[in-house]
């Protein structure tokens, strides 16, 4: 008997059956093909705009792809470094054969995880209640939570133009059976689709006329517990490039044999990272497309076209590429291709991501509807801490929309539902302010502390870090600038207006010119440059950082305003039809959670409020 058994190795596996085991349960991984654990079939990257503070609030949390990232990467560099610190994120391009083997490698070493090569086609149910899995080969394995993790393998089917090939990534085994069990336990399924763009032969790009994009000649790392481990000169460099008129042509004219267009595809598409047949079709303004050109590997020659996601046939692949700038005589590897898959529609989730329909059985991963890898680990590392938790009989961890982006991701899928595949933007972050790169660890490793998901040791740094940052702080008020020839020669020779009166530095710092490169030219400051990147964006952002703060206050109050789990919401007189029936299909746990769902107008939150306030004897 296990305490955990998850299914699938991709990085919700990974997450979730590491933190299991981390947190002392037995533990296991059941996949397909052992070799293809925490693979990479899309995209050769770590993070990116919100995602790469996904990863941060992984490691946070006391996860692993922050630091196997950090041992992988071939280029790393921060996302809009010029724009405000609430959008600011690292993006690492991933050396596809290092990342996997890392990965296995931080798996095979932890102490009570287990894993075993299977395909799971069906799940033990009893009275509602998952307690365990059965493989393809009729084999039970018993477990008091099952979290399954499945990807695109639900009955995957690769589309090619006209071809359907019923196959998971790489033509792999799909799992035939599971999704059609689930729906038979009273699952609702979804179908859903997402695509890869070709590789292209290095040895066929003529690299010299394009644009090359390089990683920062600066040290950055995912993990906050991990060194520097790479060479900034060693770096390998990605290539820009863009569509052009005889692209689009090309594409306006095979539009039907694409697979999308051609209705060969049931899949809904992920709006946000759409082919780029769509894109033509959706932004038909447009003169051009931007695209990468990205290493996949060290040790091949593959590389990947980011943005030239398509399913059309080969021959008409053959042509779009070769219309590319530099790419006039590229030979394609691996040719582009769409996948659609099974999902369970997420409303039926519970915001700790175990089931509403099965007792003890959680989902993380693009079986949610979401998309990336990012936001898979997320997920896994949730549903593997509140498997945990469920055993224990303790309460889940949900993250507020206020903690993490991983909160903000579950609590939407939760309650919004999605009929695409999610990808988590900032936008979609109303405190996104507060959900920085460079605080994951402050919002987040009090909770870790708490699991045991990380070390007495780890969170003796993170006290360390809030104490120097206040110690900074305090110092930056006590010490007041003296207008001395010398120090006002400073301020010239920087073209930067000089103060009429003598402030303390903390209120120089404030102004929008004065950064804290420029203080350390006339006040020596002796800490790390993460202890005083931090302060500066805690004194400059002071008034947006306190009012967003004063928001989530009332956001909280509404959050502790509780909702019934037994309300029948057939009985709550004038409620708007649609409103009744969203609130009886998400089922919100509060008040807050019931005005975020779409559907859901005032009237019908304070109809409701009434309501429960007369049945419940509720304070709402």
């Amino acid at each position: 008997m296990y305490d955990v058994i998850v299914v699938g190795g991709g990085h919700a596996g990974c997450e979730a059956c590491h933190i299991a085991a981390k947190m002392g349960k037995k533990t296991l991984l059941v996949t397909g093909n052992i070799e293809n654990i925490a693979d990479m079939p899309c995209n050769p990257s770590i993070g990116g705009t919100a995602k790469g503070i996904i990863v941060r609030e992984v490691d946070a949390l006391g996860g692993l792809m922050g630091v196997v990232a950090d041992k992988s990467h071939i280029q790393i560099k921060m996302l809009n470094p010029s724009k405000g610190p609430a959008v600011r994120s690292l993006r690492a391009q991933a050396d596809k054969i290092t990342y996997p083997k890392n990965m296995q490698k931080e798996l095979f070493n932890t102490n009570g995880l287990e894993i075993k090569e299977a395909m799971i086609e069906d799940l033990i149910v009893n009275n509602n209640k998952v307690t365990g899995v059965i493989t393809k080969d009729g084999e039970k394995i018993d477990g008091k939570t099952v979290i399954l993790t499945t990807g695109t393998y639900l009955k995957g089917n690769i589309l090619i133009g006209a071809e359907n090939t019923p196959s998971g990534p790489h033509g792999e085994e799909r799992s035939n059976y599971l999704s059609d069990k689930l729906k038979e336990y009273g699952l609702k399924i979804i179908r859903l689709k997402t695509g890869t763009p070709q590789r292209i032969d290095a040895k066929s790009i003529d690299f010299d006329v394009l644009q090359k994009e390089v990683g920062d000649n600066c040290y950055w790392t995912f993990s906050n517990d991990n060194l520097p481990s790479y060479k900034l000169d060693e770096q390998q460099p990605c290539y820009l490039i863009y569509t052009n008129e005889k692209t689009h042509d090309i594409i306006r004219k095979n539009l039907e044999k694409s697979a999308m267009y051609g209705g060969y595809a049931t899949g809904v598409g992920p709006r946000y990272c759409p082919s780029i047949e769509d894109k033509i079709v959706r932004f038909s303004d447009k003169e051009r497309h931007q695209l990468f050109l990205e290493p996949e590997s060290l040790f091949y020659d593959d590389w990947y076209l980011q943005g030239f996601s398509t399913s059309m046939p080969r021959d008409v692949q053959e042509l779009m590429v070769h219309s590319l700038k530099g790419l006039e005589h590229a030979v394609i590897n691996k040719y582009a291709y769409a996948i659609e898959y099974d999902a369970i529609d997420p409303l039926q989730i519970k915001p700790s991501l175990e089931n509403k329909i099965l007792e003890n059985l959680f989902t993380a991963g693009q079986i949610n509807g979401t998309s990336g890898y990012e936001e898979a680990a997320g997920q896994g590392i949730i549903a593997g801490i509140n498997a945990c938790l469920k055993i224990d009989d303790k309460e889940p961890l949900i993250l507020k929309r206020s903690d993490a982006y991983i909160g903000v991701l579950i609590d939407d899928l939760v309650t919004k539902g999605t009929i695409e595949p999610y990808r988590m933007l900032t936008s979609r972050a109303e405190f996104r302010l507060l959900l920085r790169h460079d605080n994951a660890d402050l919002r987040l490793r009090d909770y870790a502390y708490k699991l045991g998901t990380i070390s007495k040791d780890q969170y003796n740094r993170l006290c360390e870090k809030r104490q120097n940052i206040q110690d900074l702080i305090q110092y930056l008020k006590n010490q007041h600038l003296k207008l001395t020839d010398a120090i006002k020669k400073v301020f010239i020779d920087h073209q930067i207006d000089i103060p009429s009166a003598s402030m303390s530095f903390y209120d120089l710092l404030k102004r929008p010119e004065i950064t804290m490169a420029f203080i350390e030219l006339i006040l020596p400051i002796e800490e790390s440059d993460e202890i005083k990147e931090q302060v500066q964006i805690e004194i400059k952002y002071e008034g947006y950082i306190k009012k967003t703060y004063k928001e989530v206050e009332k956001l909280l109050k509404l959050e502790e305003k509780e909702i019934p789990d037994d309300i029948d919401y057939t009985n709550v007189k004038n409620l708007a039809t649609e409103a009744r029936q969203k609130l009886a299909a998400v089922r919100p746990k509060t008040i807050a959670q019931a005005m975020r769902i779409s559907g859901v107008n005032p009237v019908d939150i304070s109809v409701l409020s009434v309501y429960l306030k007369k049945e419940y004897n509720s304070s709402l």
